[in-house]
């Protein structure tokens, strides 16, 4: 008799065995949307075959477990030879070559690179995000890397290379490589022109060693990174090897690892060099320029991270609430279980669309694309990163008490969240780089408004929130206090074109009369009732 009164009935099963891409009607569609249709069968099969591995229970168990171990420095050997080396357990390394080998570093050299790549990244990062950080780094590398030929054509191959090579050796000895980026300092943070790091020039030319440090150092177990210092002539880029092209370890000195909120799985360090040798990328004084296209590219892995972030905790709260039952029915059929559950959807799909539009846009490299990317990625770091936390939170309590339980693994999405918003530079650095955008680039508004006024005349809503938009524009007076408001507005407006352009009729539509209409509260769950709700839900429910 004792047994029956652990009889486990009302539990929803756990999401595991589904396919996490074709469940996805938002992601698979800007898929078929974006890509060349030549490539839509390599493609698709591609991603589906990725998405079945992230909604496998053997490497969801991995990301438990990377989480549940994080990485340790380790300064000296046994024997007390300094190594400063950080151990990590080993579903990091399964999780870190299943990204390498899916692509995750690939997409400068592949025909739809981007674009399958951000497809790609959006599953990823929803088995497990830390991981997330190197491969980022590694792809955001390249551009900056080609504005020294030489240095790309050593480099470039390794960093795009579909094989994972954790050991410690010259680039030369490798088949793949990841890289880190080291740039904020103690006194500076996002100001990185204090930066104080010095870079001594050596007789080879091109050459220097580096004495100061770094607050914030990415993926320190990197074979590579790009750094910024203070040469003779400014501020310049360098990059560090770990590893000197004789076999001998860089001097690079690892002080400790940081105690984050989220993001446990990943390293992130502080690191100083003294004495470490150094390969100027670009010229002297021109740091910032050299790497900008870095920066870019990992502002938009925050919005495709975020995305997949947003689009787990939804995943996970619709999935419950189709098995739950309480008052006599399932959660997802009451009416106030099901607006909530929409509204989470409508967030989720406005961020993957976006985050999509914008992979495609560095696919298309073409000039009107390059201007207009130079607006909507600061506007989308800015929108889609902050949206993700009060995504997950409302997520989590879909779930009830379960969400606040570890096993559920929506603590862990939620202290992933704010993650994406605060790092590659915080809500006001993004917004004062639209202002930059916007004062200093007329092409990269014209692009903007080309864009959204492809949708123009097919919702009263969208209309009027360009209409207040241009208006707004057009007042620059303390326009720098009202950046945030401004960038948000931006964010919004470009969400709702693309839902009007591509989105199913009661997405888009519930989308406008709630974000830019005033049919919506300020919570999630206050969308009007007369919107086809029930839709939206199935739409975004996964499935076995």
């Amino acid at each position: 008799m004792a047994g029956s009164t652990h009889t486990v009935t009302n539990q929803p099963p756990p999401l595991v065995g589904y396919d996490a891409y074709t469940s996805d009607r938002a992601l698979s569609e800007a898929v078929d949307r974006h890509l060349d249709p030549e490539l839509l069968d390599e493609v698709r099969g591609e991603l589906a075959a990725l998405g079945k591995t992230c909604g496998s229970a053997q490497v969801q168990e991995w990301g438990v477990l990377a989480n549940e171990h994080p990485p340790t420095l380790r300064t000296h050997d046994r024997y007390g030879h300094r190594v400063d080396e950080v151990d990590f357990h080993p579903a990091w390394h399964r999780l870190l070559g299943k990204g390498v080998a899916a692509g995750l570093t690939a997409a400068w050299g592949r025909p739809g690179g981007h674009v399958r790549r951000a497809a790609a990244f959006v599953l990823w990062t929803q088995v497990e995000a830390g991981n997330g950080c190197p491969l980022s780094m590694t792809h955001a590398a390249v551009p900056a890397l080609r504005t020294d030929p030489g240095l790309a054509a050593e480099w470039e191959p390794r960093l795009t290379s579909m094989i994972y090579d954790r050991e410690l050796r010259p680039a030369a000895r490798k088949a793949g490589a990841l890289f880190g980026m080291g740039m904020t300092e103690k006194q500076g943070g996002s100001d990185v022109r204090a930066n104080t790091t010095a870079a001594t020039p050596l007789a080879e030319d091109g050459t220097y060693t580096l004495t100061g440090h770094k607050w914030f150092c990415s993926a320190p177990m990197s074979d590579g990174f790009l750094v910024l210092a203070q040469a003779p002539a400014g501020l310049t880029c360098f990059l560090v090897p770990r590893v000197l092209a004789d076999g001998s370890r860089n001097v690079f000195l690892i002080r400790r690892l940081k105690n984050k909120l989220g993001n446990r799985s990943n390293a992130s360090a502080e690191v100083e060099f003294d004495g470490t040798w150094a390969r100027r990328v670009g010229e002297e004084d021109r740091g910032v320029r050299t790497i900008i296209e870095m920066v870019a590219a990992t502002r938009l892995d925050c919005v495709l991270g975020s995305a997949g972030l947003m689009r787990q905790a939804v995943a996970q709260a619709v999935h419950h609430c189709a098995h739950r039952e309480a008052f006599g029915g399932k959660l997802v059929d009451k009416p106030l279980m099901r607006n909530v559950l929409a509204d989470l959807a409508l967030e989720s799909e406005a961020a993957t669309v976006l985050a999509m539009r914008l992979a495609a846009a560095y696919d298309d490299g073409g000039e009107q694309e390059r201007a207009l990317l130079r607006i909507a990625v600061p506007t989308a770091k800015y929108w889609v990163t902050k949206r993700c936390t009060p995504l997950t939170v409302e997520a989590s309590e879909c779930l009830g008490g379960n969400g606040y339980v570890e096993e559920s693994g929506m603590p862990r999405l939620v202290r992933e969240s704010p993650l994406n918003s605060i790092w590659e530079g915080a809500g006001n650095v993004q917004a004062l780089d639209v202002l930059r955008a916007l004062q200093r680039e007329p092409t990269a508004l014209n692009a903007y408004l080309q864009e959204v006024g492809k949708a123009r005349g097919a919702d009263h809503r969208l209309d009027a929130a360009i209409k207040g938009l241009l208006t707004e524009l057009a007042d620059l007076e303390g326009i720098e206090c009202r950046a945030r408001r401004l960038t948000e507005r931006l964010a919004l407006t470009l969400q709702g074109s693309l839902l009007v352009r591509f989105a199913p009729p009661e997405v888009a539509d519930a989308f406008c009369a709630s974000r830019l209409g005033t049919d919506g509260g300020s919570a999630f769950g206050t969308l009007p009732p007369t919107l086809n709700l029930r839709s939206v839900v199935a739409r975004s429910r996964p499935q076995a």
